[in-house]
């Protein structure tokens, strides 16, 4: 059994989208970690994402996933198993509007999705009952989703592969506050049920409280991660 922990990172430099290069002295998520992590701009938080995932490498430092140096992953096959370890909430992740929204959830689990075959039918409807999606909206086209619907989809999406770590970039960007609450919520009563790790890189405060994450803020020159504000007065 591997005792390392799911992710090590240090003394990262990347240059990436931002006015700066993101900076990370040091970070740890071990099984079970929850984290809410501020001070990540559009470009950072895809930097982030990329880096972790092996996507990209850092210009110096590490990012170690289960013990093993991203760096060292040398093929299709390795890189697609270290993969399988995250499930990812992104914007960016596409969604194809005019298909039904139980496709766009399955395509993570097959390829044939028109029709859905039951077995996989089944597997996302219980998926959209795990984040709040009501079933009935299953079958209308994916054009209709809500921002708060939409961020469920995704999250249903990245849960479909048994991830040991979710990563969500900047997930209630475009949610009022009380969808924001609502999906933080969500989120934690899928880290509670599943015993999965998360990293969720957001500003919003609210949805951290919900979420109950460990809620830190990056420190872009130096790359030192502390509490700060509102949450160092409770942390």
């Amino acid at each position: 059994m591997n005792d390392a922990p799911l992710l090590e990172i240090q003394d990262l430099v990347k240059q990436c989208q931002s006015l700066r290069p993101l900076r990370i002295a040091r970070l740890s998520l071990g099984r079970g970690d929850r984290y809410a992590l501020g001070g990540f701009d559009a470009g950072a938080a895809e930097a982030f994402v990329l880096l972790v995932t092996g996507a990209s490498v850092p210009d110096s430092g590490e990012v170690r996933v289960a013990g093993r140096n991203t760096r060292d992953i040398a093929t299709d096959t390795e890189w697609l198993l270290s993969l399988d370890r995250f499930g990812i909430v992104t914007a960016r992740a596409v969604l194809i509007e005019a298909l039904p929204i139980a496709s766009n959830m399955a395509l993570p689990m097959t390829l044939s999705i028109e029709p859905v075959p039951d077995d996989v039918q089944r597997r996302v409807e219980s998926l959209a009952t795990e984040v709040g999606l009501p079933p009935e909206r299953l079958l209308t086209a994916a054009s209709t989703l809500t921002a708060s619907e939409r961020v469920r989809v995704h999250l249903a999406r990245a849960l479909a592969s048994d991830p040991a770590v979710l990563l969500l970039e900047h997930p209630t960007v475009g949610l009022e506050p009380a969808e924001a609450e609502a999906f933080g919520e969500a989120l934690r009563k899928v880290g509670d049920s599943r015993g999965v790790a998360w990293i969720a890189l957001t500003e919003d405060e609210r949805f951290a409280r919900a979420a109950g994450g460990t809620r830190l803020r990056l420190k872009p020159a130096t790359g030192e991660l502390s509490p700060d504000g509102f949450w160092r007065r409770w942390l």
